[in-house]
């Protein structure tokens, strides 16, 4: 496994992040996908074998139970100064009013609950889920900043919205001398590359470090273009995902389909290679329910495509309406 700095931090990061959205109670939340905790702890180990230091999992995730079994299973398996832990806010956690977004009494409950779920004291990273217009972002940027200061969290990173809204809450936060985000998390893939347009040059010119989320699509550039799995059918979130231009997407899985053929190795590792040797990327985060998926991922990192075969995995693609956001 290799290691980079995260963004312009010190901190060592390995060059995947394991996703914990796999892994809650099923009957919490709307994720009737996930993976016991019985069928999690298994996979958490592997990665931690296979070198991965960086876990990312998020409040909302299987109603609070995803952080529950990352916490624990990292307790059992490894030392707390040996890992990273990153998490979200903003999604709704109860019913009423004050029960979701980036207020600073949001912010400062769920940071508290999280920690709490996790079994820690602080966490890595912590990331706003999504973009708040509900609130100013005055008050959540100074919020995350007296998170950090009470050592609850070491850096503070966002998720996916509009390059302008990060460019004024980066510019807002160094005008104030508040605590400043090191990472975007964003939805980048083959099937879907309009952060290529904005944020990831203002990434890149701003030294942010790049965390995609769903790097192979929700798992649609690892298999034929019919098939199914149970998560697809229950992925209500992932279900309004990839809809905009289907021709298009069918030719890009075509063409991955092609080059992992001629490459004697399985899809997921040229479709994880594309992301992972995109300029400005930290760290792709991957979601994993089987062992193999691990070992496709880190396979992924030693696949260097050539220029012709990126030409080609490119080729195919045309503008997609912007999706995620919300």
């Amino acid at each position: 496994m290799d290691y980079v700095k995260l963004g312009r931090t010190g901190l060592d990061v390995s060059r995947l992040c394991l996703g914990c959205m796999t892994y809650g109670v099923p009957e919490r939340g709307n994720h009737i996908w996930t993976l016991t905790e019985e069928k999690s702890r298994p996979i958490i180990k592997q990665a931690l074998e296979l070198g991965i230091n960086f876990f990312d999992t998020a409040n909302a995730y299987s109603d609070g139970t995803s952080e529950e079994i990352l916490g624990r299973a990292l307790k059992d398996f490894t030392s707390r100064d040996a890992v990273v832990i990153a998490t979200k806010v903003f999604n709704r956690m109860r019913p009423g009013p004050n029960g979701q977004g980036l207020s600073r009494r949001a912010i400062m409950a769920e940071i508290d609950n999280s920690l709490r779920r996790l079994g820690t004291d602080y966490v890595d990273l912590y990331q706003i889920h999504r973009f708040d217009p509900a609130t100013p972002i005055e008050e959540t940027l100074e919020a995350l900043h007296d998170v950090v200061k009470a050592g609850k969290a070491r850096y503070i990173g966002a998720s996916s919205m509009y390059a302008w809204q990060f460019a004024k809450m980066l510019y807002t936060a160094e005008r104030h001398g508040w605590t400043r985000f090191v990472t975007m998390q964003d939805h980048l893939n083959l099937l879907h590359r309009e952060e290529e347009r904005e944020m990831l040059p203002l990434c890149r010119e701003e030294g942010i470090g790049v965390l995609p989320w769903s790097p192979l699509a929700r798992g649609r550039l690892t298999r034929d273009w019919n098939e199914t799995t149970e998560r697809t059918e229950n992925d209500a979130f992932g279900s309004t995902l990839y809809t905009g231009a289907v021709d298009a997407d069918r030719a890009v899985v075509a063409q991955v389909t092609e080059i992992a053929g001629r490459r004697g190795v399985p899809r997921a590792q040229v479709a994880l290679a594309w992301v992972a040797q995109t300029p400005g990327v930290t760290a792709p985060i991957v979601g994993a329910s089987k062992s193999h998926h691990l070992d496709d991922a880190v396979a992924a990192l030693s696949l260097r495509l050539t220029a012709e075969e990126i030409a080609l995995l490119e080729a195919p693609y045309v503008p997609h309406p912007v999706v995620g956001f919300s």
